[in-house]
């Protein structure tokens, strides 16, 4: 039994509550409640999973940090672990902060006396009510109570989430609010508290809790995608599916393919007959289209391309977090080709990511790449909701009756890009996987080589408008992440700021090109610092060869860096001492 019931003055604006046991336990559900209920409360919310590749059993997690302010990572530590089982307890508990509470499970094991948990029988509670599958209701309860969070938003959040028109819906209701008091009536026993959670701040604008890859699909539609293809593959299935739900009406057309092979050729044919074309796999579909987005580049065909990354090479870890697939997706295929690389950081970022590669594709004609990964794809987050009205839609330049102009002519960027002709219409021409001259026709003619090469580059200089930060750039030191892992390095380089440690800060959405600014903030830094999740340090590697002075920070988990790892490894590298 834990201490006496006491004073819940200690308001904390920050809690982490993590669900652990097996695959199949509602692990994901609970997460996913208390984040839909605290956001629906006001506050802001960001959660994270991490399970096995098979569909049920398997050591596994969930959880939801709870803050008052932006959420940028998944933390550091646990407040408040629900341990199913031996394993999950024993697995996590070195995760646990200073004061925190587990909540265990009294049917599955037992825990020596006089620690800071406390058991509960939840499959026992969950069935008193008359609903067996419950449990997980039980075990909310007591996290409620141990947070002191307010039991209307959790009520109102069962009344939204189980309201669906169906006979037994009041039923099922009414079984799960029980559910939730009958946790807060144990974990009431038990004494325990890990603090009050302050009251939230009123944000800017309305606000709708979505994933990262809901996100992107849905930048990508308000950016006028007509034409989805793709091939279930983790962790960018939820996109396909997505696409199949939403992704409807006349003009617009999804596909689930049989391959990734065939799924890039849909859309290369899909882009050449003026369609707004996309696709989204992670890094073993993208393999297998590097062929096609070869010919895209080639033959300047307006695609995009989500490469939600996980753990590789070959079938890796298909749901564990990594960043490891950018020097493929930056030289997808053979030959000189450096293609335009999105990688957003936040779930926000995923959004404007998906409508701005459109965008980038229609405006340059060509392959566009966005680069994301497990953890942000899969965790949802809180964002303001974004206006679609005021989404900027670019199409293609197209050739009209009476221009002069051919595909493939000369461009020296100082004058609109020719247009692309719709099949059936005026200027015809050959989109040819071989060099070609300005209709297409095959040559091996080295100007015209010369010629061609020099367009392909040169049409990247069209290539702006991605969201980049700079802040104390005239610091010797420069963090620069890229990707997901912005999150908990913008929280290391915020603590050491706090700390009075001279840094700066750069961060670009666009992996290349990189816009002007953060190139001259670049080329003026000593030293920059670069997080990443990947073993060969490939975003510092990239920078290198670019001349910049960049040195990496890896981290091959499978796991997002957390942000006290960053302030200890950076102050080692800028000979501090510091701690978290």
């Amino acid at each position: 039994m834990g201490p006496e019931e006491g004073n819940r003055t200690l308001d904390k604006h920050d809690f982490v509550i993590r669900f652990a046991g097996e695959g199949g336990q509602g692990l994901v559900t609970s997460a996913d409640a208390l984040a839909r209920a605290a956001a629906h409360a006001g506050y802001f919310v960001q959660t994270h999973s991490t399970f096995p590749s098979q569909i049920m059993g398997g050591p596994a997690s969930s959880q939801v940090r709870i803050s008052t302010t932006p959420v940028l990572s998944s933390g550091d530590g646990v407040d408040v672990l629900v341990a199913l089982n031996q394993y999950a307890y024993d697995h996590h508990c070195d995760d646990l902060n200073e004061g925190a509470v587990t909540v265990y499970n009294a049917e599955e094991y037992s825990l020596p006396e006089g620690g800071q948990y406390f058991g509960i029988k939840a499959d026992e509670l969950a069935k008193s009510t008359g609903n067996a599958r419950a449990a997980n209701m039980v075990t909310i309860g007591a996290v409620v109570n141990l947070i002191d969070f307010n039991l209307d938003e959790i009520d109102e959040f069962i009344k939204q989430r189980f309201t669906r028109g169906r006979p037994g819906d009041e039923e099922i209701i009414v079984a799960n609010i029980e559910a939730v008091r009958l946790g807060v009536e144990v974990a009431k026993t038990s004494g325990f508290t890990v603090g009050q959670l302050s009251p939230p701040i009123p944000h800017d604008g309305e606000q709708v809790i979505i994933t990262g890859n809901a996100a992107l699909s849905l930048g990508a539609m308000a950016a006028g995608l007509n034409f989805y293809a793709g091939y279930p593959i983790s962790p960018a299935t939820s996109i396909l599916i997505w696409m199949e739900q939403n992704l409807w009406g006349e003009g617009r057309f999804v596909h689930q393919v049989s391959s990734e092979i065939e799924a890039i050729n849909a859309i290369l044919g899909a882009g050449f007959a003026g369609k707004k074309a996309m696709s989204a796999t992670a890094g073993p579909g993208f393999s297998l289209m590097s062929e096609g987005l070869g010919l895209a580049w080639m033959a300047e065909i307006p695609l995009v391309v989500a490469n939600v990354q996980r753990g590789g090479p070959a079938t890796g870890l298909p749901t564990k977090s990594e960043q490891s697939d950018l020097f493929t997706c930056m030289h997808p295929a053979h030959g000189d080709i450096r293609m335009p690389v999105l990688a957003p950081g936040s779930v926000e970022e995923c959004f404007y990511a998906g409508a701005l590669a459109v965008n980038w594709a229609e405006r340059y004609q060509g392959p566009v790449i966005i680069l994301s990964e497990f953890g942000l794809s899969e965790r949802g987050e809180n964002i303001t909701k974004p206006n679609l009205d005021e989404i900027s839609t670019e199409s293609r330049a197209v050739v009209n009756e009476g221009d002069t102009g051919k595909r493939y002519d000369s461009w020296d960027g100082t004058t609109p890009l020719p247009g692309m002709p719709v099949p059936g219409g005026p200027g015809a021409y050959v989109a040819n996987g071989s060099e070609h001259d300005e209709i297409g026709d095959t040559t091996h003619l080295p100007r015209h080589h010369v010629r061609l090469m020099e367009r392909r580059f040169r049409k990247l200089d069209l290539l702006g408008g991605a969201h980049y930060e700079i802040e104390n750039a005239d610091a010797e030191v420069i963090i620069m992440p890229w990707g997901s892992s912005k999150g908990p390095a913008r929280e290391a380089y915020d603590r050491l700021r706090e700390r009075g440690e001279n840094v700066g800060w750069l961060y670009s959405v666009a992996l290349h090109p990189l816009p002007g600014d953060i190139k001259d903030a670049l080329n003026s830094a000593d030293k920059i610092i670069v997080p990443e999740l990947n073993y060969l340090g490939q975003w510092s590697a990239l920078l290198r060869q670019d001349g910049y002075r960049a040195e990496s920070i890896t981290q091959y988990t499978g796991l997002p860096f957390r942000p006290s790892d960053l302030v200890k490894l950076i102050g080692e590298r800028i000979g501090v001492r510091v701690t978290a």
